[in-house]
């Protein structure tokens, strides 16, 4: 961080005085939007600031994060640009060296999410594209949509009930070996490996322990680069976070090509892996390793990052609010008494998992492991009176509406029956996007959380060791100490196989 804030300091200074020499031969944003309207269109761009030159508001940004408190980013503009007769729904900012609308409600939400690929694409930032770099015959786009398409039926509703039995056997087996006879554990780091055991097993087909964690130690550094200033100098998070990705890389192409072999043998298991390379570019030819490779790694982030964080955030959360985990574990262990001893959980047994989901879904609310993602316009359009030109960024953010109290009342309070009944209002509730790009591991990622949460809850009880430890955005909310806690075991748990 040190470095980075020194480099950003030098940036300032040189892109100041570019930025005045700028000034003296071209026009500002205002002109820009002249010039991109044409001559009859005279809407104007949404309110907002380009911050600083080169950075734009990518510090505040970060820093508002760093803080624990990355609604306020978004919080303060819509604030400093509402009217006095109405709310600001969008402003324009400067993030990752592009000019972005930031869409700050659920019609906003609704608004995007229905225009997919009429208005708007999705949109990857350059830091993406540097730290996942695909060959001449594709690009982070495609290659979104092409691993989309092998996702969805990989990990719909009847496919996954088939891999429910390998999530409780991998969850038993973690807690057997890493919580069992233990007094204290570090939350944080055993969440990862056993998320990322899951992952190797349920996409790859990998079990060998000495695989895994030549994967799974640089993969802990990649996430944190896609939102980190774009400075490719040693000591800065872009930097590690490129390293790692190569060095993540060539582990899968080893398993890549090891697994071409075996499917031209006939040998291989029709797992997640085996669909990909069976996958074809847009022209018919086979997909490179590379590619699929970059493909998976990227994949892994999202089912790993995503899953570990927001278990581990459930796991403070329980901790904090003992009533609520003694309503969780009054329900999970209904479900655990009904079954036999050693007996795995079944899917029934998950749609019977209503008020640890709520919990689930409070958390997700409050803490985020996705803060939100970008599109680009494809043409000009009209959103609440502003012109969005064509070639702009837009950034939709669960913070626009997660702790916005037009849709969540005392939204700080955490208050799992918020999502009893009817739930929040439509498009207010977005952890997992929403309409064509909705993410298609949203069911993975339940079930994973729940058989997990299942099997830890009936078999402990919990208690920080830093009762005042907080989450700190990392770019992804994380316990600031790992979350250490001392462990207090059910006697009258039954369910070990």
């Amino acid at each position: 961080m040190e470095m980075e804030m020194l480099i950003i300091c030098v940036l300032i200074l040189f892109g100041s005085l570019y930025y005045i020499f700028g000034m003296l031969i071209s026009t500002n944003n205002g002109s820009y939007c002249r010039l991109r309207r044409g001559t009859k269109n005279e809407h104007e761009l949404p309110p907002g600031s380009t911050g600083w030159p080169i950075i734009g508001e990518g510090l505040a940004f970060l820093m508002t994060a760093k803080r624990g408190a990355p609604e306020n980013f978004i919080a303060e503009r819509r604030i400093k640009y509402s009217k006095s007769s109405s709310s600001c729904k969008v402003f324009t900012t400067s993030l990752l060296r592009e000019s972005v609308a930031v869409l700050c409600s659920a019609a906003g939400n609704k608004f995007l999410f229905s225009n997919e690929n009429k208005l708007v694409r999705s949109w990857w930032p350059r830091n993406i594209e540097t730290i996942f770099p695909n060959s001449q015959k594709t690009n982070s786009a495609d290659a979104s949509i092409r691993l989309r398409k092998v996702l969805s039926p990989f990990l719909s509703p009847d496919s996954l009930r088939k891999h429910l039995s390998i999530m409780d056997t991998v969850a038993k087996h973690h807690l057997d070996v890493f919580w069992s006879h233990k007094n204290q554990v570090k939350v944080l780091s055993l969440t990862k490996k056993y998320t990322f055991v899951l992952v190797c097993k349920i996409f790859l087909n990998v079990e060998d322990p000495q695989v895994i964690a030549k994967i799974e130690e640089p993969m802990q550094h990649i996430a944190a680069g896609f939102i980190s200033l774009p400075i490719n100098l040693p000591g800065t998070a872009f930097n590690l976070a490129i390293r790692s990705a190569k060095q993540v890389k060539k582990e899968i192409e080893e398993i890549v090509r090891q697994r071409r072999i075996d499917l031209d043998q006939h040998a291989a298991d029709q797992d997640l892996l085996s669909k990909l390379l069976m996958g074809t570019y847009s022209d018919g030819q086979q997909i490179k390793d590379t590619d699929i490779a970059n493909e998976l790694n990227a994949l892994f982030i999202a089912a790993y990052d995503n899953v570990f964080i927001t278990l581990c955030s459930i796991i403070m959360y329980l901790s904090d609010y003992p009533q609520v985990y003694d309503a969780v574990l009054k329900e999970q262990m209904e479900i655990a008494d009904s079954k036999a001893q050693g007996e795995l959980l079944y899917l029934e047994d998950i749609q019977k998992m209503k008020y640890l989901w709520s919990v689930a879904c409070e958390v997700l609310r409050l803490e985020p492991p996705n803060p939100g993602t970008f599109r680009e316009a494809i043409s000009d359009f009209v959103y609440e009176g502003y012109l969005i030109p064509k070639g702009m960024k837009l950034y939709w953010s669960v913070f626009s509406t997660h702790k916005n109290p037009d849709y969540f009342p005392d939204p700080e309070k955490f208050d799992p029956s918020r999502f009893e009944g009817g739930g929040p209002a439509p498009y207010s509730y977005v952890p997992f996007g929403g309409g064509p790009r909705m993410c298609p591991g949203r069911e993975y990622a339940r079930l994973t959380m729940l058989v997990f949460l299942h099997n830890l809850v009936t078999r402990f009880k919990w208690e920080k060791v830093y009762p005042d430890e907080k989450m700190v955005m990392t770019p992804f909310p994380l316990p600031t100490k790992g979350l250490p806690v001392r462990l207090y075991p059910h006697h009258h748990h039954h369910c070990e196989p």
